[in-house]
């Protein structure tokens, strides 16, 4: 019998325990693929932030390293250059990465190192119990902004993408999302993208990929879907912020 689909090589065979409609398992499959795909699975290190990405390094079937909180960017830093001709990439959320990990991560991309990060945005603080996160959109309630996120009183969310689309370390960025198969398809092509990038040393590659979070958001698995394409991307666009492939062709 002709086998039509099979789960990929890139994913290990522990379930997924991830709340019901998190869209991390959808990501950790793009991920997963592309790193097949380019045959590069035995050669990738992996590097998982504080926070649900954290379960990453069990789902991903490369060679994986969990860092201190914010500190992804830094250990795939140390990483890659002990190991130049390896795969680093590092998996984080928008509470490590655009919080405490800002840092790191705006360095990392400045020095143009030569590693991917897969950013996934879900507006909020996902593991520890919904508190507003520096991405949270302005109205928004968390358990931490209970009225809706008031710009007056904590500013408005952080767009990590425009931010770094004035770095000249930055080689390609994109932000992508996984609400509907053709977005998922768009956003698989970026992270393939990103990774063959940094196989071709041009330097570092950062994907955006708007995520749901439909327990703390208070949603049904469906409707945070519908949140994500009609209240997220009219803050946070869907395009190509930079791509040094391009700009050189």
């Amino acid at each position: 019998m002709e086998v039509k689909y099979k789960k990929s090589l890139g994913l290990t065979d522990k379930p997924l325990s991830y709340c019901p409609g998190c869209t991390h398992g959808i990501i950790h499959k793009l991920v997963a693929e592309t790193l097949e795909e380019l045959g590069v699975i035995e050669d990738t290190i992996g590097v998982a932030s504080v926070g649900c990405s954290v379960f990453s390094y069990q789902f991903i079937n490369c060679d994986m390293q969990q860092a201190p909180h914010g500190r992804a960017c830094a250990e795939a830093t140390g990483i890659k250059r002990v190991l130049p001709n390896n795969i680093v990439f590092t998996y984080q959320g928008d509470g490590d990465l655009a919080s405490i990990g800002i840092a790191e991560t705006i360095h990392a991309a400045n020095r143009g190192e030569n590693i991917t990060v897969i950013f996934v945005n879900n507006a909020i603080y996902g593991m520890t119990g919904g508190q507003m996160a520096p991405t949270t959109l302005i109205g928004q309630k968390t358990t931490t902004s209970q009225d809706g996120r008031d710009k007056a009183l904590t500013g408005g969310p952080i767009k990590i993408s425009e931010l770094f689309s004035q770095i000249d370390g930055v080689a390609y960025l994109e932000r992508v999302s996984v609400y509907n198969p053709k977005q998922l398809m768009r956003a698989k092509k970026a992270i393939k993208k990103a990774f063959t990038y940094q196989i071709e040393k041009k330097g570092f590659t950062l994907i955006e990929v708007l995520s749901s979070c439909p327990v703390n958001w208070g949603m049904t698995p469906v409707d945070s879907l519908k949140w994500i394409e009609n209240s997220m991307t009219p803050v946070f666009p869907l395009k190509v912020f930079k791509d040094s492939g391009e700009d050189n062709a």
